[in-house]
């Protein structure tokens, strides 16, 4: 029987991501991302719940992710979740890490000197703007428009 390890979340990152390199150059960003969820319970009071998720990004996508994002930033981002297991130097117990590696990311908003939403492409998506396909900018087949920010600009076939 088939499987499914997908993860997509929408929230809002807690600090500003954290880059490493490693020995051959390639670049590894972990960001902490907030998502929150509000109801209200039966007597009319409204709740809410954040839950935090930690995230890694490779190659080109995580630099990207190191280069744009900064706290506060709103996100989209999916991957899968993987957990690791790994042993406590001072107990010697074993311990798990459960991540979401992240292998597409948009960022979501505007940002102070930025026209708003901003579309990067993927490791995966071979450049062709973020996922989907869609053009990041302009309208479909390269044809300019006076509407190059609207909804004239991406294809019908738009999974959403």
């Amino acid at each position: 029987m088939a499987s499914v390890n997908k993860v997509i979340l929408v929230g809002n990152l807690g600090r500003d991501p954290e880059v490493r390199y490693l020995p051959d150059g390639s670049a590894i960003a972990n960001i902490s991302v907030a998502t929150t969820d509000t109801w209200k319970d039966k007597a009319g009071t409204k709740q809410e719940k954040t839950e935090w998720h930690r995230v890694s990004f490779f190659g080109k996508t995580a630099e990207i992710a190191a280069q744009y994002l900064k706290k506060g930033s709103q996100v989209y981002l999916e991957g899968r979740i993987q957990t690791r297991k790994w042993q406590d130097k001072e107990t010697g117990q074993d311990r798990y890490s459960t991540e979401i590696v992240g292998d597409r990311m948009q960022m979501l908003g505007g940002r102070t000197g930025a026209g708003g939403d901003v579309d990067f492409p993927s490791q995966d998506s071979g450049g062709e703007g973020g996922f989907g396909g869609a053009p990041s900018t302009g309208k479909p087949g390269g044809k300019g428009g006076s509407n190059a920010g609207g909804f004239d600009n991406f294809p019908d076939d738009v999974p959403f």
